[in-house]
């Protein structure tokens, strides 16, 4: 069984850490780390220490729904979540990231949009001087 680095707990819920397979459990935010705890395997668990988170994105759809999000840290990549309440997840978040960190995700239409016109800069590039 893992030892939580928490001393206290701010918020728990349900939620789906989308690393490869989807995994189910526990959303624990606390004054030192965000812990995510398996429910079948209590091995299989992800706790990031506040001093290592660099930046969370959020995806956001509509302009108001989050569907979920990643947090980014220094050394160890990404690591995306969803869970029941997203957006009370993020405001417990805020609390220890700062809303400087906070960011929102480039939307689908944004991503194809930069992709095209990078491609239309690559294209025209042989013919500037």
């Amino acid at each position: 069984m893992a030892q939580s680095q928490n001393t206290k707990v701010d918020y728990n819920c349900k939620a789906t850490s989308l690393q490869g397979l989807s995994t189910y459990g526990d959303v624990l935010v606390g004054d030192r780390a965000f812990e995510f705890y398996n429910e079948k395997n209590p091995q299989d668990y992800i706790q990031i220490p506040w001093d290592e988170v660099d930046h969370v994105s959020a995806s956001v759809v509509f302009g108001k729904r989050v569907t979920r999000f990643a947090i980014f840290t220094r050394e160890s990549g990404h690591f995306t979540f969803s869970t029941r309440d997203n957006k009370a997840t993020l405001r417990a978040v805020r609390e220890y990231v700062g809303a400087e960190r906070m960011v929102r995700s480039a939307s689908f239409i944004e991503v194809v949009g930069a992709g095209l016109a990078r491609i239309g800069h690559v294209l025209a590039s042989p013919f500037k001087r």
